[in-house]
């Protein structure tokens, strides 16, 4: 698939995922006439990348564990120093307190709707917990 249609599957713009290719995030091959040319693997592998980065990972440490992601029962553990695993930790920490946050605000949306009824009229959840009129 071109470049463009990468783009539509992940919606991410033309120009991130030149940059990805240009980390080595994602390969491409070249067509005859200069386009590239990307496999079907490298739509979830956009997803993923896209998912840590928005988890806060930079694209140095995102490179250095994609391969472990591929295939996470595989030694890829070669060029791993202390800085990267103290910094693993703390991106993990930081993922593990957004997940809780995240999961804390949907309970309260839930809670919410729940008291507003199926139309919004506020005819929801009557138990103990939920306010009374």
């Amino acid at each position: 698939m071109r470049i463009g249609e990468l783009s539509q599957r992940t919606g991410t713009p033309p120009r991130l995922l030149r940059y990805y290719e240009e980390q080595g995030l994602i390969g491409a091959d070249r067509t005859p006439n200069g386009y590239r040319e990307y496999d079907d693997s490298n739509v979830n592998r956009v997803l993923q990348i896209r998912g840590l980065l928005d988890a806060g990972l930079p694209t140095r440490i995102i490179k250095q564990i994609l391969p472990c992601l591929d295939e996470p029962l595989a030694n890829h553990f070669s060029d791993v120093t202390p800085e990267m695993v103290a910094g693993l930790e703390l991106h993990r920490d930081r993922m593990t307190a957004r997940i809780n946050c995240l999961t804390r605000n949907r309970d309260a949306v839930a809670h919410y709707l729940d008291a507003l009824g199926p139309r919004g009229d506020g005819a929801g959840d009557t138990s103990a917990d939920s306010p009374t009129r």
